[in-house]
């Protein structure tokens, strides 16, 4: 069995001599490396930007999603949408170990979820076995390969394993909402009604405790319903993050001149960017969890407007994120009832 490096540079076919997730194709051949873990993957969970556009582009006929996602895996060997650059995350059952992979607890047969982005991950697929253009998550025949260096975690059975893929999915928002809010907190969630979204607002009204607040922008009168109902905002706006202005406005009436604290921003949208960076107060910070950002326009664009403000890229990986998600789903009957009904079929 070959010797594989930690960080999978060994798959790596083009460009040669760049790691894995900004490769343009990988190798999906399906011998493993003596540093590497072979999946069966029983469901992909396509992140919400890729997914939308994939929809989108698609005019949502799923026949031709279908083709689409088989076309970007046999092209690059991987699951990484060539337009937004993002990919998701699956869920598989382990059916062969390298010798050298470093955790020896884990079991030929035991059920996991990957934590890395199916953008870096060597994936082949044999068939689409389901797939539904309302739900980002596609039911495949399929195997991956997970390396030294990957993330994942053995699915617990007290959670569903497709409601446990839709909430690892999206895992490090939470997290890091736990780490940046501080109680008091003014907190301004822009797409607070979808997955991400929801368990963000969980979080953030939790640490900013009775003095905070939390305002949610979303574009979904049905999601800001939502919101209200199971009061995991103390308010809710209904508005286009796209009209800066607009929500600006709307914003800082709530907040004040000066903003917000903390602006977290998990649209699946692109040109939100300056929304979040104008309704956050001088040396606040925004968190890009969206993979729909472009970073280049919120850096120039926090500069253009002379906002001194910490922009952090939204990293899907935060240490312990997958057990603080899972305790939401576990502390939320509400939070965990609304999600078995959406993600779980």
């Amino acid at each position: 069995m070959d010797k594989g490096c930690r960080y999978g540079t060994h798959r790596v076919i083009i460009p040669e001599g760049t790691l894995p997730q900004p490769a343009q194709k990988l190798d999906n051949t399906m011998s493993i490396y003596d540093n590497e873990l072979l999946i069966d993957v029983q469901t992909l969970n396509i992140d919400s930007a890729s997914y939308t556009q994939i929809k989108g582009a698609c005019g949502k006929d799923a026949s031709k999603m279908k083709e689409m996602i088989l076309s970007i895996v046999e092209e690059r060997g991987k699951m990484q949408n060539p337009v937004t650059g993002s990919g998701g995350m699956l869920i598989g059952t382990v059916n062969e170990i390298g010798p050298a992979f470093p955790d020896k607890s884990l079991r030929v047969g035991d059920k996991i979820a990957t934590l890395v982005s199916l953008s870096l991950t060597p994936l082949k697929i044999n068939k689409i076995k389901n797939l539904d253009p309302a739900s980002d998550q596609v039911d495949v025949e399929a195997q991956a390969i997970l390396f030294e260096s990957g993330l994942y975690a053995v699915l617990p059975d007290d959670i569903p394993e497709k409601l446990a893929l839709a909430v690892l999915d999206v895992a490090g928002a939470p997290a890091q909402v736990a780490r940046l809010v501080k109680e008091g907190d003014t907190v301004c969630i822009i797409g607070g009604g979808g997955k991400s979204g929801v368990l963000c607002c969980y979080q953030a009204m939790k640490n900013v405790g009775p003095y905070g607040k939390v305002i949610v922008v979303e574009y979904s009168e049905e999601n800001a319903r939502r919101i209200k109902e199971m009061n995991l905002a103390t308010h809710v706006i209904v508005a286009d993050a796209t009209k800066v202005m607009d929500v600006y406005k709307k914003v800082t009436a709530i907040a004040g001149e000066r903003g917000c604290e903390v602006t977290i921003n998990n649209v699946n949208v692109p040109s939100t960017e300056m929304t979040s960076i104008l309704v956050t107060k001088g040396q606040g910070c925004v968190y890009f969890f969206s993979m729909a950002t472009s970073f280049t326009k919120a850096a120039l664009g926090a500069e253009g407007v002379g906002k001194d403000i910490n922009l952090i890229v939204g990293n899907g990986y935060a240490k312990g994120h997958a057990e603080l998600t899972l305790n939401i789903i576990r502390e939320s009957a509400e939070i965990r009832e609304l999600f078995e009904k959406l993600y779980v079929k």
